[in-house]
């Protein structure tokens, strides 16, 4: 799979995908509004779905969608969750 990353454009990033879980089932699932409009409520639609199935959510929110997540919120991420979601549309 190639990604293009928005901060540099230089040279695609090549990475491999990571293994999807069979079952969301007693995982945490990370939720991470970008602070773009009505993202709030694409995830909460997203944390009732998944909370069927047995996740557990966390939710987060980025300052502002034109940066970033800051160093410290991507760190609990990463540590934090299972799988991450997050809300891109406007």
């Amino acid at each position: 799979m190639e990604l293009l990353d928005p901060t540099n454009e230089s040279r695609p990033a090549t990475r491999p995908l990571r293994e999807r879980p069979a079952s969301l089932d007693g995982l945490t699932v990370g939720l991470l509004d970008i602070s773009k409009p009505r993202g709030d409520v694409f995830l909460g639609r997203i944390a009732h779905l998944l909370e069927q199935r047995g996740a557990r959510i966390v939710r987060y929110t980025k300052p502002t969608f034109s940066k970033p997540a800051p160093v410290d919120l991507r760190h609990e991420i990463a540590t934090t969750c299972n799988v991450v979601i997050e809300a891109l549309a406007d």
